[in-house]
This record gives C-alpha cells, sequence and structure tokens, in this order.
C-alpha cells in the first residue's frame, strides 16, 4: 500500500514522510515564514506545512479561546481576535510556494475553510486536513473530489467517527488516504501520547498510518517510526519563546534536525535486522507514550473538541419567519452546535426567531 506526494512515495518499505509544520509559527510576519522554510531544508524534512485560512470564515466571533491557547498566549480575547494575528494573505502562499520550488522542498498547507481548498489546489500535491475538520462531511467530500492524496488527521476522535470519515473519503472516490494519530493539546502531556491507538487504527482501518507529535521533545516521534508511523509531522519554530499558540509545543531548529537524524537512523536500524522491541527499549518513557490501544478522546480533549470542532451558524443575519436557503449558513467553530453533516436537514426549514450573522443554529430554532 502506497501513495505518492509529488516525487515521494509514502507506505511500506518507503522512508518516513517527515513533515516540519509551521503552522501559524510565522505569527503573520512572511519574512519569518520564509526562514522557517529555510529551517525545515536544512533539518532535512521532506515537506513544510502552513495552516491557511480566514479568521472570520473559520471561527464565530462568538468562540473562545481553547484553554491551551490561553495558557500559551497568556491574554484574553476571543478565538477570532487571536486567529486574526496569525492570518497571512492568500497571495503569500502563492510566494512561499514558489521560495520552496527554489529550495527544493515540498510546500502543503491545511486549509480550514472552504475556500481555501479551491485556492491551493494548484499549490500543493496533496491536502491535509486537520482534526478539527474530521466530522465536516461536507469538507470532507470537497477535499476527497480533487483526486489528490489526503493526510487526515485524527485528534478528538473516536475509532468509529474515524471509520465513518474514511467511508466518506472512499466513496468520493478517493482511497490515497494516510490517517495520522494525535492528541489535541499543545503541549501533549507523555501520558495522552497513547501510541498503541495508532496501531489499532492500521490494524481495524487497513490503511496507512503516521503520528502528528505535539509533545514537547522527541522521542515519541522516534517510537511511532518504530512503530510503524509512515508520516511524522511536527511543529517547528524559530524560537520556542516567541509570542503565539503554538511555539511552546514546537522544535528549535536544532531539535527538529536532530529528530529527522534520528528517524533516519532508526529506519537503518531496522534495515540491520534489528526488532521493534529492542528499539523501543531504547527510547525514554516509552511505557507513558505507549499508553493504551483504544482509539477514543483523552479527558484534555473531550472539552478542546467543543471550541475545535465546527457547527452550522447563520452567515447573515436572519429574520423570523425565513425560509433558510444554503448561502444563509456557513460551517464555523465552536463545535457545540449542530454538526456540519446535518447541514441538508437544515435548509429549507423556517427560522422561529431572529438569529444574528455568526450565532449557532439549533433545531428548536427551526420549524
Amino acid at each position: 500500500m502506497k501513495i505518492k506526494i509529488n516525487n515521494k512515495y509514502v507506505g511500506e518499505d518507503e522512508p518516513a514522510f517527515i513533515i516540519a509544520e509551521a503552522g501559524v509559527n510565522h505569527n503573520k510576519n512572511f519574512n519569518l515564514a520564509k526562514k522557517l522554510i529555510d529551517i525545515a531544508k536544512n533539518s532535512g524534512a521532506d515537506a513544510v506545512k502552513f495552516q491557511i485560512f480566514k479568521a472570520e470564515d473559520l471561527v464565530s466571533k462568538y468562540a473562545k479561546m481553547v484553554s491551551y491557547q490561553k495558557e500559551n498566549i497568556g491574554t484574553k480575547e476571543s478565538q477570532k481576535e487571536m486567529l486574526k494575528k496569525l492570518e497571512l494573505d492568500y497571495g503569500d502562499f502563492k510566494e512561499l510556494k514558489k521560495y520552496c520550488d527554489r529550495k527544493n522542498i515540498i510546500f502543503l498547507s491545511t486549509p480550514h475553510t472552504e475556500d481555501a481548498i479551491d485556492f491551493l489546489e494548484p499549490l500543493i500535491p496533496a491536502y491535509k486536513i486537520g482534526s478539527g475538520d474530521l466530522t465536516n462531511i461536507p469538507f470532507l467530500k470537497k477535499v476527497a473530489v480533487k483526486g489528490k492524496p489526503i493526510i487526515l488527521s485524527t485528534g478528538m476522535a473516536t475509532m468509529e467517527e474515524v471509520e465513518d470519515s474514511l467511508k466518506v473519503l472512499y466513496t468520493e472516490g478517493n482511497k490515497q488516504v494516510v490517517i495520522l494519530h494525535c492528541t489535541t493539546n499543545y503541549p501533549c502531556p507523555l501520558e495522552e501520547v497513547n501510541l498503541r491507538a495508532m496501531q489499532s487504527m492500521q490494524k481495524e482501518l487497513n490503511c496507512l498510518v503516521g503520528y502528528s507529535d505535539h509533545t514537547t521533545g522527541i522521542s515519541t516521534s522516534i517510537a511511532a517510526i518504530a512503530m510503524g508511523a509512515r508520516i511524522i509531522e511536527k511543529h517547528f519554530t524559530l524560537d520556542k519563546n516567541l509570542p503565539g499558540p503554538d511555539h511552546k509545543a514546537s522544535l528549535e531548529p536544532a531539535e527538529l534536525k536532530k529528530m529527522i537524524h534520528d528517524i533516519r537512523n532508526v529506519e537503518n536500524r531496522f534495515k540491520k535486522g534489528e526488532k521493534i522491541e529492542n528499539i523501543l527499549k531504547t527510547i525514554p518513557n516509552i511505557e507513558k507514550i505507549l499508553g493504551n490501544p483504544n482509539k477514543k478522546p483523552t479527558k484534555s480533549e473531550e472539552k478542546i473538541k467543543k471550541l475545535i470542532r465546527k457547527s452550522i451558524v447563520a452567515n447573515v443575519d436572519i429574520p423570523k419567519g425565513t425560509i433558510i436557503t444554503k448561502n444563509m449558513l456557513s460551517i464555523k467553530r465552536p463545535g457545540t452546535g449542530i454538526a456540519p453533516k446535518y447541514i441538508d436537514d437544515i435548509i429549507g426549514r423556517k427560522i422561529k426567531k431572529d438569529i444574528k450573522q455568526d450565532e449557532l443554529i439549533s433545531f428548536k430554532q427551526l420549524v
């Protein structure tokens, strides 16, 4: 089982595909984004990945920040206000793609809104879908029909939710999928890694798997490689002390380079016939990292998913008595309202009372 991303193969008997996750660690600074590309290239990563969004399309103005965001930033503001400070212009991503081409490193980006899916199509060889959109069925369908490989993160999810999402992608004719196990917490405590759940997904869903690492060190990524991860995704930064939600859970340049060196070393040990058990014994805190095999949200994720997943919201002010049409609705954070998969059940219904733009829609408001 293999898929091809640009000129690289991802699959069994292939070197692990390593994504250096720049995310939003550019802090809305284009020159810093270019420096991050240089760091990713010098580290030996196969790809560098950014996150693309327009804050007003991603999150309702009523959505609160997640607990880790508050702790890492140290300010009190809405998610929308925070994300606005981390939002590059779409045109900047075209230039970053060109810069990646010159540096001979693969450019990837996670779209967080439907318009970003279309914008990225000519720029990327594969789509990365973040954990917050795992249950966003209209979003998954739109990505699937593009026909490109899909890297799907599964933070905050149950095994059943991952299986349902895979079925959606497969039904749309796209089976070029790699599932990434991860814990949606920044940083992720070792006790919440549960790396055995990655193997559970591989066995039960018969698919390629990888790991998106939100821990503070590199041991978990090394362990994931030993346990069969074909993709490793890891946040990195120029400096962990920079302001922003993800810097503290990111690697600095020397750490990123060491992680990739150690991953390649593990792969060479496999080639020489060394057993997985012997490799795992050398990894610090390995029993904490391995955890249990059940794919389900951790306690911290149960709280976080309410703010990171998405719901159906009013795209415009909707007066009482209005029959709802599709263009009156948006899908945004937080995830405390009606799930996106029910959007067709809302279209054509009548509103019982006035609803303001960006407000969550509930079934009790509908006739």
